[in-house]
């Protein structure tokens, strides 16, 4: 494989370092396409390096600012998501990334010129940019979109849930079945709580489509927020004054919510390809409900964090991050959260409620011996995550208990300055298995 590696890399080096020395020609007539791009040991390990930012920077390959973070963010989406379809999940992706950024360019440039990398917003006279510049045709806005965003203000801590009735459209059994199966893998709802969900569930009415149906234009007002039942949807964007088909809903999925999120005109337009049904949900309960419900759960896990000693040092950007990446769980009383032996995946913080931490002991496996317990504030399943080693101990509910989860992913990513904490801690497990008589757990 060091021998396919050392190919690979020969032929992709030449490309870019060809690409360096003609900066403004015509590229290459392309080879034709084959799997060895993608299939042979070499370029998978060149991919992979491109991915993790290990490549030698002393190379002539030049690496684009950003570029490592990128694909590093969108492959944790893809292996998060396991989408069906990469190429549709990426083209939606990165569309809606564009879209963000544009957004934030936008409140701050009172005037399109052009794509441009020069740092504007040091103030400084680059007349040798402008100059640049002036060369560069202005592209049409290809989104339509207004030129500073100015989103509703949400207040989490309000209590205008009360001031309407909600909504209900009723729906038979058959209908809440297939709407329940519909937004179960939809990432907006995986925050909300069970209560707000069965109330968005009944507030979401049907929308049947036959083909060359307009669900939604690009430019228009955002009224409402779609969830996919079945039928296919074509994703068309305007470039340059033409629709350009840039995806396609196949059966699932979910749009309409940034319209609705930033109180901006439509990104794109959607139109039936197939006889379809959608479940709808207006405006006003999108924003009372999902937001509000996003917002709230962000702040009680930005309090949450902020009570663990581990995160003292940690920023504040970083809190949010951490607050954002956590999913509430419940147990109820005697539950077992994790048990000794299994493979890792998540560690836990303690929202509420209490939590026993115990370990069998080796002279009698029947026999579980408690180490300690968490309440709120505390953290436990982390230890197998630093170790990468099955879980050392089992936890049990104590009464109710509501925890927040970390997913393995997020913390590789996220919690990385707290790593030696986290070893250190194990020091202290291990004395307290010596206190119990119980001092042959290996637990690194």
């Amino acid at each position: 494989s060091i021998m396919a590696y050392s190919s690979s890399w020969k032929r992709m080096k030449k490309v870019f370092s060809w690409g360096k020395k003609n900066r403004n020609s015509q590229p290459p007539p392309p080879t034709p396409y084959n799997d060895e791009l993608t299939s042979s040991p070499g370029n998978q390990l060149i991919l992979q390096d491109i991915i993790s930012g290990n490549l030698d920077m002393e190379m002539e390959l030049e690496i684009p600012g950003g570029l490592t973070d990128l694909l590093q963010e969108f492959t944790y989406q893809v292996l998060s998501e396991k989408p069906d379809d990469i190429v549709e999940f990426a083209a939606n992706y990165f569309m809606k990334l564009k879209i963000k950024e544009k957004r934030s360019k936008d409140g701050t440039k009172k005037k399109s010129r052009g794509v441009s990398f020069h740092a504007e917003e040091n103030g400084g006279d680059n007349s040798d940019d402008e100059d640049d510049e002036e060369d560069i045709e202005p592209p049409k806005n290809r989104y339509a979109r207004r030129q500073s965003v100015c989103a509703e203000p949400l207040n989490p801590d309000s209590d205008d849930e009360g001031d309407e009735n909600p909504i209900v459209y009723p729906k038979t059994d058959d209908q809440r079945k297939r709407l329940n199966d519909a937004v179960r893998n939809i990432l907006l709802f995986k925050n909300v709580a069970p209560e707000q969900l069965n109330e968005v569930l009944d507030a979401m009415f049907e929308r049947k489509v036959q083909p060359g149906d307009h669900v939604i234009d690009q430019g228009d007002d955002g009224d409402n927020f779609y969830v996919i039942d079945k039928g296919i949807f074509d994703i068309y964007v305007k470039i340059e004054g033409n629709d350009k088909l840039v995806g396609a809903y196949n059966g699932k999925g979910s749009f309409g919510e940034l319209a609705l999120m930033y109180n901006t005109p439509r990104a794109a337009t959607i139109v039936a390809t197939s006889e379809g049904i959608l479940w709808a949900l207006d405006r006003n309960t999108f924003r009372r409900i999902l937001l509000k419900a996003a917002a709230k759960k962000r702040k009680i896990h930005e309090k949450l964090l902020e009570q663990v000693p581990m995160l003292k040092e940690v920023t504040d950007y970083e809190i949010m991050n951490l607050a954002d990446a956590l999913q509430s769980r419940t147990f109820k009383d005697g539950d077992c959260v994790i048990q000794q032996g299994d493979e890792a995946d998540c560690m836990f913080f303690v929202e509420s409620g209490v939590a026993s931490i115990r370990i069998r002991n080796q002279d009698d496996p029947t026999e579980e011996v408690e180490l300690t317990q968490c309440t709120k504030g505390g953290y436990f399943g982390e230890l197998a995550l630093v170790t990468h080693k099955p879980r050392a101990a089992s936890v049990y509910a104590v009464g109710d208990l509501v925890t927040a989860v970390l997913d393995v992913h997020a913390f590789e990513r996220l919690l990385g300055p707290c790593m030696d904490i986290m070893k250190r801690n194990i020091d202290g497990y291990e004395d307290q298995l010596k206190k119990l008589g119980i001092g042959h757990t290996e637990l690194r």
